[in-house]
């Protein structure tokens, strides 16, 4: 399986380099356009790798009480930050994605994933909090795309790739539209481990709810446990 997907991306990825050189230079779209609905597989593909933050949102509904609904909220906000981060790191000037990045390798962004993880950490703070006081978790969605938004600050390195390779070839746009086909991809991916976390936690709530008291203490270390691994998450990273 991982063998296909890394063949997958490898031959996606070349096709795509293929079709920006060929707009360079004859300025012919219509092969790209055609091609440029493979680039939702592609995002969707890209996205069973390791990273994209999947097992942190997963965590992080497994231990709230946010619905199905919002739970995609927050899946669409953690796949559209974390490709915007990268087309706009790309866009803005070289002194600022030397800052950014760091002077580290390519496609590590060392500033925003500690700002990225950080933030992570203080929304597990809350989280342990509001279990250990026996407060209700919040049905209120803005905290899930909250959580959304500061997992996706982490850039992703193929977009960041992709639009340096549109950009070097006087060709912005065809990296927008790639990078805008990924988007929706990615948002496929994530958006079903999101259904499938929510679905899983309900089906659990629902065995226990003949036993009410069981379900409150079962809830409650549920999301402590969710605070503790988004906190040891942060720790780690800001620890280096």
């Amino acid at each position: 399986m991982w063998t296909w997907i890394v063949g997958f991306q490898k031959e996606i990825y070349l096709t795509f380099a293929e079709n920006i050189k060929a707009i360079a230079e004859t300025g012919n779209w219509a092969a790209f356009l055609a091609f440029l609905p493979m680039g939702v597989a592609f995002g969707s593909v890209h996205a069973m790798t390791p990273g994209h933050s999947k097992a942190l949102l997963a965590t992080y509904l497994a231990g709230s009480s946010v619905g199905l609904g919002r739970a995609v909220i927050a899946s669409i906000a953690l796949s559209v930050t974390h490709v915007a981060v990268s087309v706009a790191i790309v866009l803005l000037s070289l002194p600022l994605v030397n800052v950014m990045f760091g002077g580290s390798g390519p496609g590590s962004s060392p500033i925003l994933e500690h700002l990225s993880r950080g933030l992570l950490g203080v929304i597990g703070l809350w989280m342990i909090w509001r279990a250990v006081a026996g407060r209700r978790p919040s049905h209120d969605g803005r905290e899930g795309v909250a959580v959304g938004f500061m997992a996706g600050l982490i850039p992703c390195p193929l977009t960041l790739f992709i639009m340096n390779f549109a950009v070097l070839h006087e060709v912005v746009a065809t990296g927008l539209l790639f990078a805008l086909a990924m988007m929706a991809g990615i948002v496929v991916t994530l958006a079903s481990v999101a259904l499938l976390t929510v679905l899983f936690r309900n089906q659990f709530v629902r065995l226990l709810e003949a036993r009410p008291h069981v379900l409150q203490r079962t809830s409650r270390a549920l999301e402590a446990l969710a605070g503790i691994i988004l906190l040891l998450v942060a720790a780690a990273t800001l620890s280096g």
